[in-house]
């Protein structure tokens, strides 16, 4: 479970890019995160995961807080970012044999979650190739294996489906599902509101550093009193901000 409660962060420029914002996201649950560019999302991930420290409130993560334990909140989450950075002149295989260090998966376990990963994913034949030769559609797939290995309880996933190719992105739709079926926790950012749409059990819609709405689909059309797409509400609601 992750609990947001009243977070705060304002960048150099006097800008609150995320402006006291709460949200608990259920074990169990898709959740998906949703806004235009430079709404907040990825300032809002970039805090739950440790990697920007908060202004003001609190973010738990499985009962743990990550500006007190911050280790100990990275040790139970895998992580894709909107933009990973990685270690090109390494082989596929090698980077994941680094990954699985940093997590002290051991040999016999990563051993077999190489060998799923890399079946599920079509990359067997690739790893021993260097990471400067994939495509960006390999990259992007080399780098969620890498962020599943240990097995985490919570996955945050920033525009995860990027790059991928139509049976990868469905394969990986079906592990976030598999995942909250074993009521676990998945947080995906996305601005493909058609895969949001067909994808999440709630959503959140951030624009400006604040949060619009939460609830599901049903909701927010209940809300807004129409019978309308994803999409088409989306604009409307972060056009009138």
């Amino acid at each position: 479970m992750i609990q947001i409660n009243n977070v705060t962060k304002t960048y150099g420029n006097g800008i609150k890019a995320v402006n006291n914002i709460s949200l608990n996201i259920k074990d169990g649950e898709i959740f998906g995160f949703l806004g235009p560019n430079g709404a907040g999302k990825t300032t809002t991930i970039k805090m739950l995961t440790g990697i920007l420290p908060l202004d003001k409130g609190d973010i738990i993560i499985n009962g743990k807080n990550i500006s007190k334990e911050p280790l100990e909140v990275k040790k139970i989450i895998g992580y894709v970012s909107d933009n990973p950075n990685m270690f090109e002149r390494l082989k596929g295989i090698e980077y994941l044999n680094f990954m699985a260090d940093i997590y002290n998966v051991s040999k016999k376990v990563r051993k077999e979650m190489i060998v799923k990963l890399g079946e599920d994913f079509e990359m067997i034949d690739a790893l021993n190739d260097k990471i400067q030769s994939y495509s960006h559609g390999m990259k992007q797939k080399i780098v969620v294996m890498g962020v599943l290995l240990h097995k985490p309880d919570v996955w945050i996933l920033d525009e995860p489906l990027t790059g991928l190719d139509p049976k990868s992105s469905y394969i990986l739709k079906k592990m976030m599902r598999e995942h909250a079926k074993a009521n676990k926790t998945v947080m995906f950012s996305t601005h493909v509101l058609e895969v949001a749409e067909k994808v999440c059990d709630r959503i959140a819609v951030i624009n400006k550093g604040e949060i619009l709405f939460v609830g599901t689909l049903a909701q927010m059309k209940e809300q807004g009193n129409i019978d309308s797409s994803l999409e088409k509400m989306f604009l409307e609601m972060t056009e009138d901000e």
